[in-house]
């Protein structure tokens, strides 16, 4: 595999254009990456698969690149969201790295109940997923779609589209979360084939009791359990997000 650069770049690309980079990717190609005139880069946009190109004129500030050939073309990733609650920011930040390496093609936070933080930065959420495409080959960004109530999103929800709800806890409210009765199915025997669908991730507190009413009473919700213990938000996304995608995604 090529050691080139790889970028995302919001821009069209076509054999023999020539494409201005602007200052923050001109500072990472040619003082982070520490390229020069006549090295090699790639590019992707999202749209029109990867490229090879060459760097025609570089300074510190600036850098301009002819595009050579085109090496891979176009491919998505499966219809899959991701649903969760906002948590600590670098725990926030890592749900929304891995969840675009692992193949999201839409990142939705949503605040619960129990929500520890009621406010996102997108543009952030946005860096952090063009990092993650660029390091891991990738050939698109995952939508980032703005924050949103979860009683809203389940009012407005296409209901051709499987809600994976990844419930912890029992039906016993006298016993630490809910204890053993009424726990839902593992995960791996719940899921369905390929098709539109969505895992909602819930906050470190868990979902309450009126919102885990509602969910369970939805047609187009499958409750799962993801084990025994009862995981971290972070690592409940992980470990959901591996479970679809080796059942229903794109890694066979």
């Amino acid at each position: 595999m090529t050691t080139d650069p790889r970028l995302y770049l919001d821009q069209e690309l076509s054999s023999a254009a020539r494409l201005p980079l602007g200052r923050e990717e001109s500072h990472y190609l040619i003082n982070v990456m520490r390229r020069s005139a006549g090295d090699t880069v790639r590019l992707f946009n999202g749209r029109d698969g990867e490229w090879r190109a060459e760097i025609a004129d570089a300074n510190k500030k600036h850098a301009m690149l002819d595009l050579a050939e085109q090496t891979r073309q176009q491919a998505g990733v499966p219809d899959l969201d991701l649903l969760f609650a906002p948590v600590k920011r670098a725990k926030t930040d890592l749900i929304v790295e891995k969840a675009t390496e692992l193949g999201v093609k839409r990142i939705r936070p949503v605040t619960t109940t129990r929500t520890q933080s009621e406010r996102i930065n997108e543009d952030r959420f946005r860096s952090i997923a063009r990092e993650a495409a660029e390091q891991t080959e990738r050939l698109d960004l995952p939508e980032i779609v703005p924050l949103a109530k979860l009683d809203r999103v389940l009012d407005s929800w296409d209901e051709t589209r499987t809600l994976i709800y990844c419930d912890e806890a029992g039906d016993d409210g006298a016993r630490p979360w809910g204890g053993d009765d009424g726990r839902a199915a593992a995960m791996r025997d719940m899921l369905g084939g390929p098709g539109p669908a969505a895992i909602l991730i819930g906050p470190e507190g868990g979902f309450s009791p009126q919102e885990r009413d509602r969910l369970r009473q939805l047609d187009f919700v499958r409750p799962v359990s993801l084990g025994p213990r009862i995981l971290r938000a972070e690592t409940a996304a992980i470990a959901a997000l591996t479970l679809w995608q080796s059942a229903c995604g794109d890694w066979s």
